[in-house]
């Protein structure tokens, strides 16, 4: 893999540390800032509606910018967001801090997926965007433990400083590291935008969002639900995200290679295993050791998600696909919006933490369905080649799984 592919995964370290720090030190920032537990959640949804709208505003207004300059501008608008949250002094700034740092997320990782997809051969391009996606699944491995354990101790805003160490020596890795790529040609306002009008793109994005809205049902509260269902002690959090965070790593890395197989087996699988996992996380929360064993199985459905629904949106805007591309990050990340949200309401009305997961695998099987229903509009629509003959009626169709 060439060592540009692992300087976009280092800042992609950086920015899933930031995303997902919060489930590990909710209840740290409640207390210090004076709001309730489903508030402080609402950090997890300001930043996901941040990269919502970021995603695509900044893809679509910097869509001619060369890719090198563009990365190091959005790792530049992170790092200032994230200083801000470290600073923050009250829970509005802190917000505000979080949205600023999300403004890049989206069109960051829509840039640089489709960069590292361009500097491989055809055959390891799903291993390209899975490695990428691996500073992710590796910052839930060491940094948000890491993270955790450090705001446990010494304050909540010294896990925001971490942060800020490890986004400056990322935007330092792409200065140095990454090749000038210039923007795609022909690259414009109207053809990026044209793509996400094509009905198999927008079905994509819809099974996004369901499919991983309900991982955020759930994994928001993860902290609290561990300690106060599962009878954990507040400092076994940080080994819950580090088994999350290991789960999440193998399953990025396997369904990156399945992806370049069969992308739609690999999403359809995933996500099927994630409703199923869910759905047992309802049973073996009560239980200590069951619960370290579904929360290692959560992490790797949760990132085997990514790889294939990746691939197949930027197969499916074939001649744009930078847009179409963030706008699956910003899927992603309406799901991380809404989840927060959904399990808040569970918890107010009082279902308890037990009922997030049944209501996250609800959530995930509607993506499910959605990605059943895109594979089967394939299979319609994609003619078998077979040669003339005059005798014969037309011929059936089918589909390979790419």
């Amino acid at each position: 893999m060439p060592i540009a592919v692992i300087a976009l995964s280092l800042s992609g370290f950086a920015i899933g540390v930031t995303e997902f720090i919060i489930a590990g030190i909710l209840p740290d920032i409640a207390t210090d800032l004076g709001v309730s537990i489903p508030t402080a959640g609402l950090l997890v949804s300001g930043y996901a509606l941040g990269v919502v709208v970021g995603a695509p505003l900044l893809t679509v207004l910097a869509a001619r910018i060369e890719r090198k300059r563009l990365l190091v501008q959005l790792m530049g608008l992170f790092l200032i967001g994230t200083l801000l949250s470290a600073l923050a002094p009250t829970y509005t700034v802190l917000m505000a801090g979080r949205v600023i740092s999300a403004l890049a997320h989206g069109a960051f990782f829509g840039v640089a997926m489709v960069v590292a997809s361009g500097l491989v051969a055809e055959t390891k391009k799903g291993r390209a965007v899975s490695m990428v996606a691996a500073g992710l699944t590796l910052s839930t491995i060491l940094g948000v433990p890491a993270g955790t354990l450090i705001g446990q101790n010494f304050g909540w805003r010294w896990a925001f400083w971490m942060v800020v160490v490890f986004g400056a020596l990322g935007l330092a890795g792409i200065s140095a590291l990454l090749p000038r790529t210039p923007a795609p040609e022909g690259a414009s306002l109207k053809t990026e935008l044209q793509v996400l009008r094509r009905p198999q793109v927008l079905l994509i994005l819809l099974t996004t969002v369901l499919g991983f809205g309900g991982v955020m049902t759930s994994y928001t509260y993860i902290a609290e639900m561990v300690t106060t269902v599962t009878g954990f002690k507040p400092s076994a959090v940080t080994m819950i995200m580090v088994l999350f965070g290991v789960g999440m790593f193998v399953g990025n890395l396997a369904s990156g290679r399945l992806a370049d197989r069969a992308p739609k087996t690999a999403m359809c699988g995933s996500l099927a295993a994630l409703v199923a996992v869910l759905a047992v996380f309802t049973l073996t929360v009560h239980d200590q050791i069951a619960t370290c064993v579904t929360v290692f199985c959560f992490g790797a459905a949760t990132f085997a998600t990514i790889a294939p629904l990746q691939m197949l949106i930027m197969a499916k805007a074939d001649g744009a696909p930078t847009l179409a591309s963030a706008s699956n990050i910003a899927a992603f990340n309406l799901a991380n919006a809404a989840g927060p949200l959904l399990g808040g309401r569970i918890i107010a009305a009082g279902l308890g933490y037990a009922a997030l997961n049944w209501a996250g695998a609800l959530v995930s099987l509607a993506g499910l369905i959605l990605a059943a229903l895109t594979a089967a509009m394939d299979r319609t629509t994609t003619p078998t080649p077979r040669p003339a003959t005059p005798a014969t009626t037309p011929a059936t169709t089918s589909s390979t799984d790419h």
